[in-house]
């Protein structure tokens, strides 16, 4: 099992801001990177060597892209399985498809999860109204509606107050199957970042307290409070028995809530993730470059926090224009992602702040 020397070249399926660190991170390491990506703006394309806008379903797209790559990744999970199922026929593909598959279907991942001994929310799959209906019952309210694919930064979610808001949540999300999840108490939320070589080892980053506002990550910071320290141990035990069982290659997220009972799973990402994007300044090696480090068959770098305290913050919507004043703060980090426009709640940017000694 050799690792890939510099001057290969790593396909990245995805376009967006993500991939543009992961390109960068390649590069750094002097590997090329060749993104492919249906979209019209491609913030990834800005840091990459190649880029081809193209539909993912595409076989012709998909030959060319596994004759000219080494190794190829993928920078979210909403993508299509079966282009990465017909890719890894043809190149390595890592993570492979297996992590994809978990990760897509929100009763499978909590299944899964479960069945390794992580602790879930009280959920229910439900494909019809009545069988919404029913969940409430055995559940309780209030309660959210999740859409079993897609969704994300509090999208395909619906919050449900009481029984009567059944068929108006069901209609909202899309009349899709869906799982009801019931509400946990919980005084944090949290993440273990856990990266997994191509050899089997094994490195995960100290958890960030999570702060969200209106869905989306708002606010990142370590160490984390001691309310969230105590279940560390657990939780990343339970995220390096997810890796293995997947025999994931690459970075794995999952999310958590802390509560007086111990750690509750809430989701999982099969990637490089918005609350590990502190790593960049924050730790001996980011997420990203471990990243490319394990896909490469490398040695995966240190996690060892760099400063006293680190915080991440997302520059969402508007947020970004403030640059120059964020220029000027002393042990201030500035990452604008190159998109052309600031809607309400798209990630434009974030910054990180490192507090040495």
């Amino acid at each position: 099992m050799s690792a890939l020397p510099p001057g290969s070249t790593i396909g990245i399926l995805g376009g967006g801001q993500l991939g543009r660190m992961l390109a960068s991170a390649a590069a750094q390491l002097g590997y090329r990177t060749h993104i492919l990506a249906p979209d019209a703006e491609s913030v990834a394309a800005q840091t990459a060597s190649t880029f081809t806008r193209a539909d993912y379903h595409s076989r012709i797209v998909l030959d060319d892209l596994a004759a000219h790559a080494d190794v190829v990744t993928y920078e979210f999970e909403n993508i299509a399985l079966a282009p990465v199922e017909y890719l890894s026929t043809r190149v390595p593909v890592r993570p492979g498809p297996r992590s994809l598959e978990i990760a897509q279907d929100r009763a499978r991942e909590k299944t899964f999860v479960g069945e390794l001994g992580g602790r879930t929310a009280p959920w229910a799959l439900v494909t019809t109204l009545d069988e919404l209906r029913s969940a409430i019952a055995r559940i309780g309210a209030p309660a959210i509606l999740k859409t079993l694919r897609l969704g994300y930064d509090g999208k395909g979610q619906v919050r449900i107050h009481n029984a009567a808001d059944a068929e108006a949540a069901w209609i909202e999300i899309g009349e899709r199957p869906a799982i009801l999840e019931g509400f946990v108490e919980f005084t944090h939320e949290f993440s273990i970042i856990t990266v997994r070589g191509l050899d089997g080892a094994l490195a995960s980053y100290p958890p960030p307290w999570n702060e969200h506002k209106d869905g989306i990550l708002a606010r990142s910071t370590l160490p984390a409070p001691h309310e969230i320290a105590v279940h560390w141990a657990q939780a990343a035990a339970l995220s390096a028995r997810v890796a293995e069982a997947l025999d994931h290659v690459g970075v794995l997220t999952l999310e958590f809530f802390a509560t007086p009972d111990g750690p509750v799973f809430n989701e999982m990402a099969p990637r490089v993730h918005n609350s590990g994007h502190w790593t960049i300044e924050g730790a001996e090696c980011s997420q990203f470059e471990n990243h490319i480090r394990a896909i490469c068959g490398l040695p995966l770098g240190s996690t060892a926090l760099t400063g006293s305290r680190v915080e991440m913050v997302n520059l969402i919507g508007n947020e970004g224009d403030a640059w120059e004043g964020f220029l000027a703060e002393p042990g201030t980090h500035l990452h604008l992602y190159g998109k052309g426009n600031a809607r309400p709640g798209r990630k434009m940017g974030h910054l990180t702040r490192v507090k040495r000694g």
